[in-house]
């Protein structure tokens, strides 16, 4: 807490506290613990976004870009770093839980934050269901004989009851978790090099950033997917309240994930290509990472891809469902869900415990939905938060603070305006379907609003309206 942090009332019916400055999380004893410094917050990040998550939608996306899988990484980078300096002012100026949300109700008022923080859900509730898709699917391959749903159903339980228990325990099992991926790709970079070391043509060494195939239209397209691969400096964001220092803590946690996660992916990419350069012969892409690994080390580092994936989809479960959890809890204090339900806090373990189980309810979609369509409604949420928090930082730092002379227009004008026209440009290179279903979740965000505010009579709730 810092000095000017006071301790806020609260009704005894409800869980959040009474209005505060905007920008002040609720006092000591009625939020969330204060319990993370920066290497927890990197490792956070890192189990979020997943070392191994060039792998995630590897056969996928090298299909769409026509085997450029590693300049489609690069382009996603180049987007997603200008956006994670966004979420690095916006935070600074906004150090509590919220994300998209807060930022953009600071800015732009509480009707276009409540349509950020919606749009922004998500991508958040269906990144879950991605890595128990994953799970399912590679576990369902190495075990046969069990059905992939029940590797599901076991996970989702597992993962809920962890987080539950408390953010403390979910960044200590990720530290173990990103070590073990750590410890496979030595491996994986390793054996990739004995396969490929003495046949490989300078001509060869280029083709996965371009060849004869390049197309320029099916690279944005495939960049556009690989975003939910950088979703973990927007989670770090949403933990701000949990961070000692945040205002410091978390900026940097955001840079560092960025741009080391970010380059790893391109690494692996890319050496994967050498392994397995002839990618029209994937037998599925969606487990076309086992092909490469067999290539590279045979039933060896395939199996060994399988264990440290596995671990690597549960870290990243883990770090989705506490981010996600988060983003509701703070709807639900400022009175945009049920506060009731959302804006609870757990007496014992402090954690948004009925939050935290909503979305383990949510994530049973998991047995049933595909993760080409899972991959897709996640960018598409979290393209439209990323467009949101640049413009914010325009939005606050140059119009609000004057803040557009010198070095101020680069940080606060220039760079969030590159970000922005990025985002939109990958937003812009989604299929049909998921515009279908993305508007149709937007249009029902929309609906909701206009219930909360009484066909906008009354404003929209915000983080200042705490006392319900």
């Amino acid at each position: 807490m810092s000095g000017h942090d006071s301790p806020a009332e609260a009704s005894p019916s409800e869980a959040a506290p009474t209005a505060v400055p905007p920008g002040t999380p609720p006092a000591e004893g009625r939020g969330l613990k204060r319990v993370l410094g920066l290497p927890s917050l990197f490792f956070f990040g890192l189990a979020y976004m997943v070392p191994l998550a060039a792998f995630t939608t590897y056969g996928i996306v090298t299909d769409m870009t026509r085997g450029h899988l590693p300049t489609a990484f690069l382009v996603t980078l180049a987007a997603m770093t200008f956006t994670a300096l966004g979420y690095a002012n916006m935070v600074r100026a906004y150090p509590v839980a919220g994300s998209a949300y807060t930022y953009t109700q600071q800015a732009f008022g509480p009707a276009t934050g409540f349509l950020t923080g919606w749009a922004l859900l998500l991508d958040y509730i269906f990144l879950p269901t991605i890595s128990y898709i994953v799970i399912g699917l590679y576990l369902g391959i190495a075990i046969p004989s069990v059905p992939a749903w029940v590797w599901v159903l076991l996970t989702i339980a597992l993962v809920t009851g962890l987080n539950v228990l408390g953010i403390k325990l979910v960044t200590g099992m990720n530290m173990v978790l990103v070590g073990a991926q750590g410890v496979f790709i030595t491996v994986f970079l390793a054996m990739s090099y004995l396969t490929v070391s003495g046949r490989s043509t300078p001509a060869d060494l280029l083709a996965p950033f371009y060849s004869a195939d390049f197309s320029l239209t099916a690279l944005i397209g495939g960049s556009a997917i690989l975003c939910l691969s950088f979703l973990g400096f927007d989670a770090i964001s949403t933990l701000s309240e949990e961070a000692r220092e945040p205002e410091r803590t978390i900026p940097r946690a955001i840079t560092l994930c960025t741009l080391f996660c970010g380059l790893l992916f391109v690494l692996m990419a890319w050496v994967g290509h050498l392994v397995h350069p002839d990618w029209q012969t994937f037998t599925d892409p969606d487990s076309a990472s086992v092909e490469v690994m067999a290539r590279a080390g045979g039933g060896f580092l395939a199996a060994f891809f399988t264990a440290a994936y596995v671990a690597a989809c549960f870290a990243s479960a883990m770090a989705a469902q506490s981010a996600v959890s988060r983003i509701l809890f703070s709807m639900g204090r400022d009175g945009s869900l049920p506060r009731r339900v959302f804006g609870a806090v757990h007496p014992r373990f402090r954690t948004p415990h009925l939050a935290i189980l909503a979305v383990g309810a949510v994530s049973l979609l998991a047995c049933v939905m595909t993760l080409d369509l899972a991959a897709a409604l996640v960018s598409f949420g979290a393209l439209i938060a990323f467009t949101f928090v640049n413009l914010s930082v325009i939005k606050h730092y140059a119009v609000g603070l004057g803040r557009r002379r010198g070095t101020d227009f680069l940080r606060y004008v220039l760079t969030p305006g590159i970000g922005v026209a990025l985002t939109l440009w990958l937003w812009t290179s989604l299929s049909w379907l998921t515009f279908v279903i993305g508007l149709s979740w937007v249009g029902l965000g929309f609906l909701l609003l206009l219930r909360l505010t009484r066909g906008f009579t009354r404003p929209a709730p915000t983080m200042s309206d705490r006392a319900g």
